[in-house]
């Protein structure tokens, strides 16, 4: 493998996101602003209206200076907290990347801060997480890669309780047109088995099956499909063992400017309001 692995939570990624994302009904409106400052600034407002009535939102800008490999990122959310972030790439070591993150709630005068710390070669890729305020706390993960073959391990750490908080472990196996894992979460008491399938430059086919060992004995299952109508629209469709299916069509109504539109339907319980409808807006300036 000439290019590096994909991270601890990605080895199955292609499978994760053909099943979760650009499904518009989780929530009941999303809308997304992106624009680019002539400075090189770039915003990023974000707002959400969930199926309850709540609403949050954010604001954000990033600044990067590529000739340093310095980032500089500025949110503040309609929960009053404000996140910063700092990111250093490829200046401490060739493929080493530091960011610092630092959470500040003007309310309750709350901090939070975090060091995070990713190292990627050719064949390898590790990363570590440190909460410096609450614990403190390391989550460290690692994967090796060869010829499309990928082993990975995760594992938590309390420094004041000097114990191992959590494990995990992944095997999994990737080309271009297709892959697949296995990963054993939660201490290695989840397992869950995930297929992702590009058919073609028009469809997208895959996956997803997960037995918690410590539930029921059912095994939970959910497939789902990605078909690109034409180049500026495409449609998605799932369905799980529960028999609740979902749909999602987004298209490109001009240059800048996303909608998608998404339903759940409950199949079991089509007279019963536990339907849900969504729609999002994305505009890039």
């Amino acid at each position: 493998m000439s290019i590096p692995p994909p991270a601890f939570s990605d080895v199955a990624k292609a499978s994760n996101d053909l099943i979760n994302r650009d499904f518009y009904h989780t929530a009941a409106a999303n809308l997304e602003v992106k624009s680019k400052a002539p400075n090189g600034v770039n915003f990023n407002v974000k707002g959400k209206s969930s199926h309850e009535g709540s609403t949050a939102g954010s604001i954000e800008g990033k600044y990067v200076n590529a000739p340093s490999g310095l980032t500089v990122t500025q949110a503040w959310t309609t929960s009053n907290v404000l996140n910063t972030k700092l990111e250093l790439d490829n200046q401490i070591a060739k493929g080493m990347k530091a960011e610092v993150a630092a959470d500040f709630v003007p309310s309750s005068k709350d901090i939070g801060a975090k060091l995070n710390l990713s190292f990627k070669q050719p064949n390898f890729h590790a990363r570590a997480f440190f909460d410096l305020i609450k614990g403190p706390t390391a989550n460290i993960d690692a994967v090796l890669g060869r010829e499309g073959f990928l082993v990975g391990a995760e594992a938590g750490y309390d420094v004041q309780k000097a114990a191992i908080t959590r494990y995990a472990a992944a095997v999994g196996y990737t080309v271009p047109q297709y892959s697949a894992a296995i990963t054993a979460s939660n201490n290695l008491s989840v397992f869950s088995a995930a297929y992702y399938h590009k058919v073609n430059s028009e469809v997208e086919a895959g996956a997803k099956a997960t037995w918690d060992s410590k539930g029921s004995n059912n095994v939970g299952l959910e497939v789902a499909g990605k078909w690109r109508l034409d180049p500026t629209s495409f449609a998605k469709a799932k369905v799980n063992d529960r028999g609740v299916a979902s749909l999602a069509y987004n298209v490109l109504l001009r240059s800048g400017v996303t909608v998608g539109a998404g339903i759940s339907l409950d199949t079991q319980k089509l007279n019963e309001s536990a339907h849900k409808v969504g729609t999002h807006f994305e505009f890039n300036g």
